[in-house]
């Protein structure tokens, strides 16, 4: 029979408190579906509060244990992490050396350079990193340094003490150095320094114009260089500012930065021992180094925000997180929505698109032509007829009571907001019968015929997906354009005196935004009651999608005029 089961081994020390070493190896293994394999390099006596004492068996019987694992199971892929000394460290060497020589696809290799643990006591004897640099890395597929012990490596390698990694170019270009070291790729983790959006700006000019360069930002709530601002909005802890800087180098010269919100937790014992152990599990199924690491850092990301909160010191992670497949992320006080923010990652270049379309731009700096505004004005009250029949279709497919009284009064609003619409009509010259008897234009019809489609052929939390990427659309454009004015106000964004003041004061107010909260605390509970498979969440990012670009082809039509 054939086992399915990739087989992964981890060398290296233990935790007897679980958070780190090779529990912590052995739990993120099984979290992956992985048989883990382990051998001990060192005893070591620690807990959260850090190492208090290592006892390391004879080097010798290290050997032993590795033969013990390789002579008898297929090993996928391996990682290495506590070497403790230099006589440990070429006994790993040489064992692994002397079984895999020869062999045409040898298992990959993770080398997790434990030095130095959270807590200062040092892990690895000084005269072993020199065999290190010599001997384990040129082995390694993936080295994943952190900060301090990218600086020692490169310090060595050099015969130096100068490298200072504090910027964005410095962790480039010390994972591009450690690369010329012999390992395959460096995945420098950036957990040691502290970067805000600001510090992105040229990384993110330098992405564009550089092939070898990409930046992937992993939080599904943070679509890019900004928070989701009706997530952010409702969150029970403010949106951060600092965020971490993963970065994957991979020969010959390609780089890939990884972006993520930084937590505000003490609980991230273990985190570099339980990263590199990700790593392992997804090389182990065949995955690509890049692929591979962006899993592991989405993975360990997930394991801190929902950590338990164990111990008096910096406690440890929640590994088994994804031993229940959840296709949507679980609640977290920074993500109180997280199908919404899945299903803006879904489709992040095309959200960015129509949040910042000309159109809202313009409109934000009051620079839009009248004409320009009264055909959309014109236009969008015609499609909210289609959208408040949706929603008189979603009550008939609803099964509570909750659930009706939340789509009647989604109707109110339209109503209400048709209201708002005629006023501003009347402001700008346009009478009622101008408005009644306008034509639809060809993107109105597209859009409220696909919400009418979807209402008829689809279910009830279908049809509900559909109708929540119009109303979290104009939530966020509201926000943004709020945002805009505060921040960026030198570029001629403005609210007050804004000749469309009133327009974008109704979508940022109050009232709408609560609107927005109640119709994503619905979409929410809706997705949780219901439990979508994979296949039923790719469903409802293509509805997501297709409604984000059928909102994008709006704007576009709100800037061609008609006569």
């Amino acid at each position: 029979m054939t086992n399915e089961q990739p087989v992964v081994l981890t060398i290296a020390g233990t935790d007897p408190s679980g958070g780190a070493g090779i529990q912590a190896d052995l739990k993120t293994f099984t979290a992956h579906g992985c048989f883990g394999t382990s051998v001990v390099t060192a005893l070591v006596a620690q807990n959260t509060t850090g190492v208090q004492a290592v006892h390391a068996p004879p080097p010798e019987f290290v050997a032993h244990q590795i033969r013990c694992v390789v002579e008898d199971a297929k090993v996928d892929a391996l990682k290495t992490g506590m070497l403790y000394d230099t006589e440990t460290l070429r006994a790993v060497i040489t064992t692994l050396r002397d079984h895999f020589s020869g062999k045409d696809m040898p298992p990959p290799l993770v080398v997790d350079p434990v030095c130095v643990s959270t807590s200062g006591h040092s892990l690895l004897h000084r005269d072993a990193v020199e065999t290190m640099l010599r001997e384990l890395l040129p082995m390694a597929a993936v080295v994943t340094p952190n900060v301090p012990e990218a600086e020692l490596l490169l310090d060595t390698a050099q015969r130096a003490d100068e490298t200072k990694i504090t910027t964005v170019q410095d962790m480039i270009a010390s994972a591009s150095a450690l690369g010329a070291l012999g390992p395959q790729a460096v995945l420098l983790k950036g957990g040691h320094v502290n970067f805000k959006h600001d510090d992105l700006l040229e990384l993110m000019k330098s992405a564009t114009l550089n092939a070898t360069l990409s930046v992937v930002w992993l939080d599904a709530a943070v679509a890019g260089p900004e928070p989701v601002a009706v997530i952010a909005r409702n969150a029970s802890t403010a949106p951060t500012e600092n965020l971490v800087l993963d970065v994957l180098f991979e020969k010959p010269q390609k780089t890939t930065v990884f972006i993520r919100p930084r937590l505000d937790t003490t609980s991230t014992h273990g985190t570099g021992c339980t990263l590199s152990a990700a790593i392992v599990c997804e090389l182990a199924r065949g995955k690509p180094v890049r692929d591979a690491v962006r899993a592991a850092v989405l993975y360990t990301h997930r394991a801190i925000e929902s950590a338990p909160g164990i111990g008096k010191g910096h406690g440890p992670l929640n590994h088994l997180h994804a031993l229940v497949t959840r296709p949507v992320p679980l609640k977290s006080a920074s993500n109180p929505f997280p199908f919404v923010s899945a299903m803006i990652a879904a489709c992040g270049h095309e959200w960015s698109a129509y949040v910042k379309h000309p159109f809202v731009v313009q409109l934000g700096k009051g620079t839009l032509p009248l004409d320009n505004f009264k055909h959309f004005i014109k236009q969008d009250w015609h499609y909210l007829k289609y959208y408040a029949r949706a929603n008189g279709m979603l009550v008939a497919k609803s099964s509570t009571f909750p659930a009706m009284a939340a789509a009647a009064t989604t109707i109110q609003a339209v109503v209400s907001e048709t209201s708002t619409h005629e006023e501003l009509c009347a402001q700008y010259g346009v009478t009622h019968k101008e408005l009644r008897i306008t034509q639809e234009s060809a993107a109105t019809a597209a859009y409220g015929g696909y919400l009418l489609d979807v209402a008829i052929s689809s279910d009830a939390s279908a049809l509900l997906v559909a109708l929540g990427a119009c109303l979290v659309g104009y939530g966020e454009v509201g926000l943004w354009l709020v945002r805009q004015a505060k921040e960026h106000a030198e570029d001629g964004f403005t609210v007050e005196g804004n000749p469309y003041q009133r327009w974008i004061e109704d979508y940022a107010g109050d009232a709408y935004q609560h609107a927005v909260t109640v119709g994503l605390e619905a979409l929410e509970r809706m997705i949780l009651d219901s439990s979508p498979s994979a296949a039923r969440m790719q469903e409802y990012a293509h509805i997501w999608r297709k409604c984000t670009r059928l909102e994008k082809s709006f704007w576009d039509m709100a800037m061609t005029v008609h006569s």
